[in-house]
């Protein structure tokens, strides 16, 4: 048997991806109650509509987030976004800054790599962007190392948000790693024996974009 676990956060008009960021404004282009003046008698469709930034609920960052040479969101191929073989790190609750020492020793070539922190409980709190935990420098260089397919983190950015140099995201994107970053439910996976999808629609012109995160886990 298998089950699918959903590892992302909802979007609403109260998401936002990062300090004083605008909030997503969903609204209707076309209502019902408008559209059954064009079709045939009780036949209705809702158009909506949503403006919002890029880097919104649980999203991923490809390579033209960082670099303007990049890939965008329409150049990634979706074998690096779909059905990779996962593997999960737990790191304890008190440590903010996470090092290469939780990595090593662990099978981590091909993989996606899911950190799990327990930081989306503050999540849509004022807690939440406050000393979260992130990847450091050098985790960032011995995951690249190690030839990692992606590194997705459960807290609201897989930088120190206080270090401007944003280390973990110039070496993982400049390597073609993808970044998620806002991941929930990690705790509802197993260390491993899991396939991971994290697939953004196919834009041209963007680095980042919020997915529908989910693991497929065998039972």
């Amino acid at each position: 048997m298998k089950r699918l676990i959903d590892l992302s956060h909802r979007i609403d008009n109260q998401t936002i991806g990062f300090p004083n960021a605008p909030v997503p404004e969903i609204t209707e282009y076309q209502e019902i109650k408008d559209s059954r003046f064009i079709y045939n008698a009780d036949t209705s469709f809702h158009i909506g509509q949503i403006n919002m930034i890029a880097n919104t609920g649980t999203y991923i960052d490809v390579p033209f987030h960082r670099y303007d040479y990049g890939k965008d969101l329409a150049d990634i191929r979706l074998e690096n976004v779909a059905d990779l073989e996962g593997i999960k790190i737990t790191v304890p609750k008190d440590v903010k800054a996470i090092g290469s020492d939780f990595f090593v020793n662990r099978k981590l070539e091909n993989r996606c790599v899911l950190i799990e922190t327990g930081w989306s409980q503050f999540w849509g709190t004022r807690d939440y962007f406050n000393n979260a935990p992130y990847l450091t420098e050098d985790a960032a260089v011995y995951l690249m190392d190690k030839r990692v397919k992606m590194v997705g983190i459960e807290s609201c950015n897989i930088d120190n948000i206080e270090d401007a140099n944003r280390p973990a995201h110039s070496i993982l994107l400049d390597d073609d790693i993808f970044i998620l970053e806002h991941l929930v439910h990690l705790e509802k996976l197993p260390a491993e024996g899991f396939r991971f999808f994290a697939v953004p629609p196919k834009i041209t012109g963007l680095g980042s974009f919020p997915v529908r995160a989910f693991a497929l886990v065998e039972l």
